[in-house]
C-alpha cells in the first residue's frame, strides 16, 4: 500500500524492494512495465554492490545519492537499510528532488511497519 500510496500516485512506473543479494522482496507497478524483474533486481544489487566499493575507494562511507538518467527513464536507488534496497523508476515527468522527498517518507514508513 506505502508504494502505491506513496511512489505509484507521484508518476514513478515501477517501484521495488530488493535485498542486497539481489532478490526481489516486493514490487509494485502502474501496469505498463515489461522488463523482467529478477533480472533487474539482481543487476540492480550488482551496481548498488559496485558504487558502494567506488565509494570506499576513494575514503566516503557512502555516496547519499545512486541515480541513473535515461532519454525516457530515470532510476533512483535509496537504501532502507543495510540489507535493503528500494528502487524507483520513473519518468521525465516526476522531479528528482520531490522522488528523493517521497522516498525518504516510504523509507520511514517501511522502517516503521519492519520494525526497524
Amino acid at each position: 500500500m506505502v508504494l502505491k500510496e506513496d511512489l505509484l500516485s507521484i508518476g514513478v512506473h515501477c517501484a521495488i524492494i530488493i535485498d542486497v543479494a539481489g532478490n526481489t522482496i516486493a514490487q509494485l507497478d502502474n501496469g505498463r512495465c515489461s522488463f523482467d524483474v529478477v533480472s533487474f533486481a539482481a543487476l540492480a544489487a550488482g551496481n548498488f554492490a559496485a558504487v558502494d566499493a567506488m565509494a570506499k575507494l576513494v575514503g566516503e562511507q557512502q555516496f547519499s545519492l545512486h541515480f541513473h538518467r535515461g532519454e525516457n527513464e530515470s532510476i533512483h536507488f535509496s537504501k532502507v537499510n543495510e540489507d535493503i534496497l528500494l528502487i524507483c523508476i520513473f519518468g521525465q515527468d516526476v522531479s528528482l528532488g520531490f522522488l528523493r522527498l517521497k522516498t525518504t517518507e516510504v523509507i520511514d514508513k517501511i522502517r516503521l511497519i519492519w520494525g526497524r
